[in-house]
């Protein structure tokens, strides 16, 4: 290539070193952005998390004061939803999509890199309080008005670090939707096969990228007209105009949308890796694959169960319910396909199954919880109590974050061409288990208690219960450094990948396009194989299977 000439496509996919990585168009790479940008961002919201439990050790705010409470509460939550789960999930849809569909690349390469490159300068705004504290610049605070950023509190408060933080979110929205609309396109337009043969993780998150076209702008609208009102002297969410009512509609019809965008890809992980660990093939694929379908719908229709404290019309509260409680059978149906799967099976507990195993266990306490508070007269109960932080945890953290673990393990060695300890990896799976039963489930009491939650002081009755719960959360804690310290010493000097089949999922015809386009790529890096020939396209492998 001439100096002059500026690097082509294909030129990109081969750069080596920080250039390489800053100007790459390749799917491969941009997924592994996605990931690494991800892991980072949850490990420092989990830092919020444990400094918020620790504080919570002492009935008195003594330890940090409240403000600092209401502050971690707040980034903690934000950091999370916004900038750890979705850009993993996008990430590995990046990864292995195009793989599954038979798609050299993603339909728009260019499109794919910037949905990426906005999340950095997104997560440098949310979280612009934070780093002002750190550098010790005045006049930047976190945001200390919870994760909901419910007006009036979000309009009263004068802190620039909440303006940034608002502007972050909204660039974190632009950028997840580009990137769902890429997928969209990619999987409708590229796929070399039909629906009835697409697979559950390409369908999931067809299924997730069009929630996401639907529920952003949404949260982009109240975002906008919530600056307004800070800085420009609008009155969209003044109190006396039933403001903080309006915000309420507002943000629960993108949240609860948001929920599913974040567990419909962890279930098609599930779906996915259950079959090939199972010796089986996946027990009603059609039902999978409906049920998916009538969450993405029904989740649009269930956001006024989060207000049903605010006073709203009983018949409108019970059409509500109604719906609620519909949308738990298509989960349903998912749990029991999973299990039919594993029934009668060849179950091998390997690392990524364990992971699976975890989720649903979790997700089934979890959801069952939550039936719970779908019905009126128990929500009124425990809506402003720890039984629903202990709910919503169980299902983020017990199945969602379980199943990114699996999609972890079980794509390590595509990532990155290494396997990783199975020894380690097993114990960061048991000590993650009894963490989140430990932490969680002990929250459910705690709700059931009557305890508030959103509250940095309590009464010291309770104090046995929250000690408990933050030894729980550093148990968790202590468990992903060991899962860090396996990735980053597997990734750099674990044993080399020889095989594509690594699971030895041949025997069983469970060894899936992902990993068959792995295997040529194997094999064009074997210095006796023209790699041009074996690496053409893989598109062929869709064609001839």
């Amino acid at each position: 290539m001439s100096r002059r000439e500026p690097p082509t496509d294909a030129d990109r996919r081969t750069l080596p070193g920080a250039f390489g990585w800053l100007t790459t168009l390749d799917h491969r790479h941009i997924g592994v952005l996605y990931v690494v940008f991800g892991v980072a961002a949850g490990l420092l919201g989990g830092l919020d998390a444990l400094l918020l439990r620790t504080g919570l050790l002492t009935p008195a705010a003594d330890v940090w004061g409240s403000g600092t409470y209401d502050e971690l509460f707040t980034t903690h939550g934000l950091t999370m939803l916004f900038l750890f789960i979705t850009p993993v999930t996008f990430g590995l849809a990046n990864r292995v999509v195009p793989s599954l569909i038979g798609a050299r690349e993603m339909a728009f390469p260019r499109l794919n890199a910037v949905a990426f490159w906005l999340l950095p300068p997104a997560f440098l705004l949310v979280r612009a309080g934070t780093l002002a504290d750190v550098l010790g610049v005045g006049g930047i605070t976190p945001p200390a008005t919870g994760w909901t950023l419910y007006p009036p509190l979000s309009t009263a408060s004068a802190n620039v670090g909440l303006d940034c933080t608002l502007l972050g979110l909204h660039l974190s929205g632009v950028a997840t939707m580009l990137g769902a609309a890429n997928l969209v396109v990619t999987v409708v337009a590229e796929r070399e096969v039909g629906w009835h043969r697409l697979d559950v993780f390409s369908w999931t998150m067809l299924a997730t990228s069009g929630l996401v076209l639907v529920a952003f702008p949404v949260l982009g609208t109240a975002l906008v007209c919530l600056l307004a009102d800070r800085n420009l002297g609008t009155a969209f969410f003044a109190v006396e105009a039933g403001g903080p009512l309006f915000w309420q509609h507002l943000f629960w019809f993108f949240g609860h949308p948001e929920v599913y965008i974040l567990a419909l890809p962890p279930m098609g992980i599930v779906s996915h890796l259950i079959p090939k660990f199972s010796g089986r093939e996946l027990f009603g694929y059609e039902y999978i694959v409906y049920s998916t379908l009538a969450i993405a719908v029904l989740a649009f229709g269930v956001w006024a169960h989060h207000m049903f404290t605010t006073g709203i019309d009983p018949r409108v509260r019970a059409s509500f319910m109604a719906v609620t409680l519909a949308i738990a059978l298509p989960s349903a149906v998912k749990v029991f396909n999973w299990l039919a799967t594993m029934w009668g099976g060849n179950v091998r507990l390997a690392v990524p199954m364990l992971f699976c195993v975890g989720a649903i266990g979790n997700f089934v306490v979890g959801g069952v919880t939550g039936v719970f508070l779908a019905a009126v007269p128990v929500d009124l109960v425990y809506h402003g109590t720890y039984y629903v932080v202990g709910h919503f945890h169980l299902v983020l953290v017990g199945m969602v974050v379980f199943a990114l673990f699996a999609a972890c393990y079980f794509w390590f060695p595509l990532f990155t061409g290494r396997l990783y300890d199975p020894t380690l990896a097993r114990a960061h799976f048991w000590l993650t288990t009894v963490g989140v039963a430990v932490a969680f489930l002990t929250m459910l009491a705690l709700g059931a208690a009557g305890l508030p939650r959103r509250m940095a002081t309590y009464p010291d009755r309770f104090a046995g219960f929250h000690q408990v719960i933050t030894l729980g959360a550093f148990l968790i804690g202590f468990a992903q450094v060991l899962w860090g310290w396996n990735m980053v010493a597997s990734w750099r000097a674990g044993p080399v990948v020889e095989s594509a089949d690594v699971w030895n999922l041949e025997a069983n015809g469970e060894l899936t396009h992902e990993w068959r386009a792995f295997e040529r790529r194997l094999a064009a890096e074997a210095p006796e194989t023209d790699a041009d020939e074996v690496d053409s396209d893989d598109r062929s492998t869709h064609r001839d299977r």
